[in-house]
């Protein structure tokens, strides 16, 4: 299937298509998501999310030689990114989410990393699947469990990505960051995570303790995929989002996480979900995201 090819490129790197990734070598590339898996009887939230991340911070692709100093080196860390565009997705699930593995399979292949821009948070799924073949760790930074088995008949949707993740045979553990508030959470689902060994850190948690237990939860060497809901930061840095939660996590502690697995293991992959535009009306909170997308593609050179 095709990709679409939107009107600008995420900070306005360079375009590739499929069939030239491993030609080009790229450390990192950027794909766009905007629907997997939407519940029939609710709003489709996010499909204009990946537009907007890739606008948010238009001075770069003429600022790419300015020190970044968030991580003291170059924008993006000298890593080569490039943007393969949207997948284009309809109105069967099933179909869109083979569309999105099929484009995260096609970049993993290629030796880069996948750096998924979504669309809501049935968008992890098919990421994940994408990586079938070699042993990942998922790392996931959401307001909400996302346990439940399903809703309303759909078993694929967003408050279901970490229940799936679960039962998928290349996903060796999960850590859970952020958690707070209600939602995905009811006692069953609770159990479900605790009984699977996903180690949940609440935020509670962190602000006792900060991000460095939950780093070290995560084990020495393991290829991650970060899966980042725009609801587990705060609300008062990120506004955009489907259901605003109290407390999250800051702009400052994103990097110690970012910084804490990058020291400790690789990162292989990122899904970043949730972000929901028409309710961040001065966009701050899709700038505040890229910034921490340019970070994280800061960590991810080839070696």
């Amino acid at each position: 299937m095709a990709m679409i090819r939107p009107e600008a490129s995420f900070c306005g790197v360079p375009w590739v298509a499929q069939d030239a990734l491993a030609g080009e070598a790229p450390d990192a590339v950027v794909i766009g998501a905007p629907v997997a898996s939407p519940y029939p009887d609710r709003e489709v939230h996010s499909t204009d999310a990946p537009e907007a991340l890739r606008t948010a911070l238009r001075w770069y692709d003429v600022q790419t030689t300015q020190i970044d100093m968030d991580h003291g080196g170059p924008i993006f860390g000298g890593a080569k990114l490039m943007d393969l565009g949207d997948v284009p997705y309809g109105a069967v699930s099933a179909v869109n989410r083979a569309a999105i593995t099929d484009a995260v399979a096609a970049v993993v292949s290629a030796g880069a990393v996948p750096v998924v821009l979504g669309g809501d948070d049935s968008i992890p799924i098919p990421v994940f699947s994408g990586f079938a073949g070699q042993q990942i760790f998922v790392v996931q930074v959401d307001a909400h469990l996302d346990w439940r088995d399903e809703v309303s008949g759909e078993r694929y949707g967003f408050s279901s990505t970490m229940r799936r993740a679960s039962e998928m045979d290349h996903v060796a553990g999960i850590v859970q960051i952020g958690a707070r508030a209600a939602g995905s959470a009811r006692a069953g689902e609770v159990a479900a995570a605790r009984a699977y060994g996903a180690k949940i850190f609440t935020m509670r948690d962190v602000h006792s303790a900060g991000v460095r237990p939950a780093v070290a939860a995560v084990p020495e060497g393991a290829s991650v995929v970060l899966s980042f809901d725009a609801d587990g930061l705060d609300p008062g840095l990120c506004p955009g989002v489907l259901s605003p939660a109290f407390g999250g996590l800051g702009y400052q502690t994103m990097l110690d996480l970012i910084d804490g697995l990058a020291a400790r293991a690789r990162i292989a992959g990122v899904a970043l979900v949730e972000y929901v535009p028409h309710r961040d009306p001065q966009g701050l909170g899709g700038k505040a995201l890229a910034r921490l997308l340019a970070n994280l593609t800061a960590k991810m050179r080839r070696t």
